[in-house]
């Protein structure tokens, strides 16, 4: 316990501390911070996608840079259509969600499936190309870092995770300084080219009189490729439409205002560096990039005559190119929470952090994303050959699902609209065929079978959900059991069996059975048990080629066989010694029993532990000496058949009190449960958790029950669950029951008792025998 409470505080100290939901209005942001937090990717896009199209056109030789102009030309023609285009989407969606929310309601689930993958695919890369890319600009200024170019991209990646993880408004606030500073820089860069150019005779790149022999003849792939590789510049323009509701009031205007200034300062840097890097005859290539360094960076260094002003380019781009991964930070997570709410991801995307961040999607994107970079050894070159497919891919079915919504909805101005959309479409589409054809063989396969699969586990994932929910609200549900039978597990005598056994004689069972697994030592339960409770005899079960886990389900099953209409209730007690995982004594493989059993139909499992006598705190609650009474607590958090099972047995155990408590964690799911729940069953009550914890306000409100309780009072938390077959199964779902039991084994004073609902009939996995066994 003591381990878990030093990880909080160093938790606290490193993403500050906990925010509260009704403090989420505060964390909306203006557009002088959403400009730096959602722009940053488009913005530095102009930082390498020149140089990109660049090194393309070097495999025909220096002559075949003549073509760079008309390229820039026709990919910023392009930025500013799709520009255009999304301010329309975000008028028309003021609610965020960007391609998926469009495609899904105007051209299928789908479609709509298919530009989320895209998305996500999209999202994952940007963090790997902008940290590569800003570490390629440290690199060419010192080379001699070159070598330690992988370790140094993720420390950059955990760097900005952990500046997600404490806010998107303190993340927007940090990150503003160099967005701006950078684009201050470059706008100065392009204006002092350009003045010193009015001579007649510009500043000459470093690499000028570098001869480039050619590889291949220019032609129409080379330039569609260099195209397809300068659309980089594109990447991240839907991020603000996403993102609508990350805006303060009025979200959709300011959002819209926040994407036209973006697309008017990512047009101008594009078109400038593109003309500067012809104007200062810089050339470039894969061999030549290390040596002489980068586009941008040549060009700063021709322009600001290697004084001060290229220093701070070179900083100011390595910063802003790994802040535009913040880009993908504050989309990932927020329109994964968005599929997950669609049922289309684990639901445990939905869960808001402690700073109200969708923190599992941040961790995961920074996970992926350093995975990727250590594939692909930190190298830009290499990682953009799987960029930008995912990103017009989105695009196209973004404006196409626009198209269709105009025509069917038929409001104001919708044809001019309807047009709008289908240019923005018809040109990203013909872009997304050059793109994935001339990039197919370099990369660009791969994205395109992630995205595919990406598709079918979200199908797949939403499969899962809704055929749990149908299963969960059944019309004509079984009914349950009528009786219930106690077993007692024990290993050896003491105050913890004791307890036990007095637990179960109060609940008033059918029956009450102790069982014991013959193992080595246990000599002194057999000479005593008879002489200590003459009352219940031993059963003992002798162990199954050592092994007893086996030997005791395979007793457990009988038992719910002989038994079809009742409840096997199973009771293991504990002596916890200290206030931590290993002091748990008196059974010693509880945790592993109580896994076992869960996955046995119509087996309850109450686990009862006893805290041995010590110096206590005065406001501490100790274990009350013999349990002569119980108040029950059934956690509700939905009208569903575990629930009502629950219930039923509880009806069985003979408590003085029971109380029906929903954890309000989610606004929307409280008002389903008040809506849904069944005054027959009793009142429900509402137990608030204004920072989203689940484990805290309950053990909160369980210690004050216990504390106004009479004595020998026991506090029985009953836990509805349900179980899914099969191992992956599992992980789609937030085993918030597996948090609660192991907060409240260290509670004296209480036990926990899991009530389970198994939703197709089901054997524990052979791995897991051979594991346990």
């Amino acid at each position: 316990m003591r381990s878990l409470v030093r990880w909080a505080d160093f938790k606290r100290r490193l993403i500050g501390r906990p925010l509260a939901s009704d403090q989420a209005e505060h964390q909306l942001l203006p557009k002088t911070l959403a400009l730096p937090v959602f722009a940053s990717d488009p913005l530095s896009s102009v930082a390498y996608a020149t140089e990109e199209a660049m090194l393309v056109l070097a495999l025909a030789g220096a002559g075949a840079f003549v073509f760079l102009t008309p390229i820039s030309i026709a990919i910023a023609t392009l930025l500013a259509v799709v520009v255009v285009s999304y301010r329309q989407t975000i008028k028309a969606y003021p609610s965020g969600g960007g391609a998926f929310i469009v495609a899904n309601e105007n051209l299928g689930l789908g479609a709509g499936v298919i530009a989320a993958a895209a998305l996500l695919t999209d999202y994952t890369l940007t963090v790997a190309v902008s940290v590569t890319a800003g570490v390629a600009a440290i690199t060419s200024a010192y080379p001699g870092l070159l070598d330690n170019r992988v370790a140094m991209a993720i420390g950059f990646v955990i760097l900005v995770t952990v500046v997600n993880l404490r806010g998107a408004k303190e993340s927007s606030i940090l990150f503003a300084i160099p967005t701006y500073a950078f684009v201050a820089t470059v706008f100065t860069m392009i204006v002092v080219g350009f003045v010193e150019c009015l001579d007649g005779e510009c500043p000459q790149a470093i690499s000028a009189q570098v001869d480039l022999e050619p590889i291949t003849a220019i032609g129409a792939l080379v330039i569609l490729r260099a195209f397809a590789s300068g659309s980089t510049a594109l990447t991240g323009v839907e991020a603000v439409a996403d993102g609508v509701q990350a805006f303060r009031p009025p979200k959709a205007r300011n959002a819209a205002a926040t994407l036209g200034i973006m697309g008017i300062i990512s047009i101008t840097m594009f078109l400038g560096i593109s003309t500067l890097a012809r104007l200062f005859g810089v050339r470039i290539s894969e061999e030549t990039v290390d040596t002489y360094g980068t586009v941008i960076s040549q060009i700063g260094r021709a322009a600001f005559n290697e004084g001060i002003g290229f220093w701070l380019l070179q900083v100011f781009t390595a910063g802003i190119l790994l802040l535009a991964a913040n880009t993908a930070y504050q989309d990932f997570p927020r329109l994964s929470a968005i599929l997950a709410r669609h049922k289309l991801m684990p639901r445990q995307f939905r869960n808001l952090g402690d700073r109200l961040v969708f923190s599992n999607g941040v961790l995961v994107l920074a996970t992926i994303a350093s995975l990727l970079i250590w594939v692909f050894d930190a190298q830009v070159s290499r990682l953009i050959q799987l960029y930008v497919v995912g990103v017009f891919l989105s695009f196209t079915l973004s404006q196409s699902g626009m198209v269709r919504r105009w025509i069917r909805m038929k409001g104001p101005g919708w044809r001019r609209g309807a047009v709008i959309q289908a240019i923005g479409a018809s040109v990203t589409g013909v872009v997304l065929i050059v793109i994935a054809s001339v990039k197919f063989v370099h990369g660009a396969w791969i994205v395109i079978i992630a995205i595919a699969l990406l598709s079918v586990g979200m199908l797949s994932i939403r499969r899962h959900y809704l055929g749990v929910a149908d299963r969960l609200r059944l019309a004509a549900e079984p009914p349950p059991p009528t009786s219930n039978r106690a077993i007692v597990l024990a290993s050896h005598t003491g105050r913890a069996t004791q307890r036990a056994i007095e637990y179960a004689e109060m609940v008033r069972p059918q029956d009450i059975t102790v069982v014991h697994v013959r193992e080595p030592g246990d000599e002194d339960l057999l000479d005593t048990w008879d002489r200590l409770y003459p009352q219940h005899p031993l059963k003992l079960l002798e162990s199954d080629q050592g092994r007893p886990f086996r030997r005791l389900r395979d007793y457990i099953e009988e038992q719910v066989d002989l038994n079809p209409d009742a409840f096997v209730t199973v009771i293991i007690p504990e002596l916890v010694r200290r206030r931590r995982l290993g002091s748990l004594v008196t059974h010693p493989h509880g945790l592993v029993v109580k896994l076992l059993l869960l996955f046995v139909p119509r087996v309850v499992v109450t686990d009862l532990t006893y805290h041995r006598p010590r110096v206590r705190r005065r406001d501490e609650i100790a274990d009350p000496d013999h349990i002569t009474s119980q108040q029950v607590v059934v956690l509700a958090a939905d009208m569903t058949i575990p629930v009502r099972r629950a219930m039923a047995y509880v009806e069985m155990l003979g408590a003085e009190e029971v109380v029906a408590a929903h954890l309000n964690t989610d606004e929307e799911q409280r008002d389903r449960m008040l809506r849904s729940w069944d005054p027959e069953l009793g009142p429900l009550t509402i137990l608030e958790s204004p920072y989203r914890g689940v484990t805290r306000p309950l053990l909160r409100y369980v210690r004050r029950l216990r504390r106004d309780a009479p004595d020998g009072t026991l506090i029985h938390v009953v836990i509805p669950e349900f179980v899914v077959p099969g191992f992956w199964s599992q992980i789609l779902h937030n085993q918030t029951a597996f948090a609660i039991k192991a907060t409240f084994i260290f509670e004296p004073g209480v036990a926990v008792t899991s009530v389970p609902w198994h939703l197709a009939t089901m054997e524990t996995e052979d791995e897991l025998n051979a594991t346990l066994g």
